[in-house]
């Protein structure tokens, strides 16, 4: 198995982004070494075939990762988002992995948390 199944991109030394992940990835991102993951995706935001979060979080707990759900719309991420997204970097274990549809918006709600 390759060290780097998953599609991530590093935003901190134990922070990576990526686009969505499937339930199957979660095992995956345990066995890499991640402790926590942020699910930033709302569910059903592109149809049926978009896996939902309660599917990824029972896959993440299986697998041993701390999980959290923190949805936002792509084109526009509240104060109030940022701010909750900051608390979770601050609390949750680390490394951490955070996803959305392609990885942008988890990248700026990483960008704008570490602005605050």
């Amino acid at each position: 198995m390759s060290g780097n199944a998953l599609p991530l991109r590093a935003v901190a030394p134990d922070v990576c982004v990526a686009p969505q992940l499937t339930p199957a990835a979660m095992a995956e991102a345990a066995r890499m070494g991640f402790r926590s993951v942020v699910n930033n995706r709302p569910d059903f935001e592109h149809g049926p075939d978009q896996p939902t979060n309660a599917a990824i979080e029972a896959a993440a707990r299986a697998a041993g990762l701390e999980y959290r759900f923190l949805p936002v719309q792509s084109a526009y991420q509240s104060p109030e988002q940022i701010a909750e997204f900051a608390q979770l970097l601050a609390e949750l274990p680390r490394p951490l992995l955070v996803f959305c549809r392609s990885g942008a918006r988890s990248m700026r709600l990483f960008m704008a948390a570490q602005a605050l």
